[in-house]
């Protein structure tokens, strides 16, 4: 009994290690483009729970600050995916890149106006369409893992 007692907590310690080293392993992967897009998923996931519940308004324009800073950041920075298009097409996947960007930063504050005027149904739509932007966008600028569904 003692002997499964030891086995069962050397397995504990061992699968808290791997999980460790696997959460570093996949913070170290990110680029910093990616660590900004991570930042602006979070918060628009957490907007998009709460976003019918004008009781949540406050909130919300927080998480809209945090998406609008780390987009605003991003536009400096270019996706890792330019490393595979052909150098003659590089300079407009970028400028698509930063135009798609600058449509997001702007719709945005259009969410941020809705909110402010407590307009949630309008917000709500609002959401949506960022939503449908988020998966085009997602397909033409961003390196699909493998085993990631499709449009993400």
């Amino acid at each position: 009994m003692q002997l499964r007692v030891r086995q069962l907590g050397a397995l504990c310690v061992l699968a808290l290690a791997l999980t460790q080293a696997a959460f570093r392993f996949q913070d170290d992967e990110k680029t910093p483009l990616g660590k900004k897009m991570s930042a602006i998923n979070t918060a628009f996931k957490a907007v998009g729970r709460q976003i019918e519940d004008p009781a949540q308004n406050a909130s919300t324009l927080k998480q809209l600050d945090i998406i609008e800073k780390n987009a605003k950041e991003s536009l400096t920075l270019e996706p890792e995916k330019k490393g595979q298009i052909p150098a003659a097409q590089q300079a407009k996947f970028v400028a698509d890149y930063k135009a798609g960007m600058q449509t997001f930063i702007e719709t945005v504050g259009k969410l941020r106006t809705a909110v402010k005027a407590g307009n949630n149904a309008e917000a709500v739509k609002i959401i949506d369409s960022m939503k449908d932007q988020q998966r085009e966008s997602h397909k033409e600028f961003r390196i699909r893992k493998a085993g990631a569904p499709p449009g993400l």
